[in-house]
């Protein structure tokens, strides 16, 4: 697969009431295909949300984001440009960080949670310095993290 130059190409969701941020690296070829996050029909994360929270499985952006919402969470990725090759988080390169501190300055985050290993690395390397919050590391919901099944998974996010 080819690398790729991208910068991320939609927006965080946030409220002034959101108090949990969930950061992923950086969205997968169908997720910037669909405008938001997640958007691989075999990623688990909205299943699990939903399953955390009690909820029905959103379908729709605009359900996906009423969840976030309604449950105080904003949802990002770290990384607001990259070269990487189709959605492998191994073949990042050049990375440049979202500016998460203008986020938490922007709402009360007081917990953040990253999905995978490089979501968590790249956090604790480029954000957590301006942000001065840890992260939390939870096991990623991407289709290539099959060893881990949707039981849990649910149970890492509880």
């Amino acid at each position: 697969m080819e690398m790729e130059s991208l910068r991320h190409p939609f927006p965080a969701i946030y409220a002034p009431d959101s108090r949990i941020l969930i950061l992923g690296s950086f969205p997968s070829v169908k997720s910037r295909e669909q405008m938001f996050f997640y958007g691989h029909p075999q990623n688990r994360f909205w299943k699990v949300l939903a399953a955390v929270l009690d909820a029905e499985v959103p379908q729709t952006i605009p359900e996906k984001k009423q969840l976030l919402l309604t449950h105080h969470i904003a949802l990002w990725d770290v990384l607001a440009s990259c070269t990487i090759a189709g959605a492998s988080d191994a073949s990042i390169r050049d990375p440049k960080p979202n500016d998460i501190a203008h986020l938490c300055a922007a709402a009360p985050i007081d917990q953040i949670f990253c999905t995978g290993a490089k979501a968590t690395q790249l956090y604790r390397k480029l954000c957590e310095p301006a942000v001065h919050l840890p992260c939390e590391q939870l096991p990623s919901t991407s289709p290539a993290n099959a060893a881990m099944k949707l039981p849990d998974l649910v149970e890492a996010y509880r």
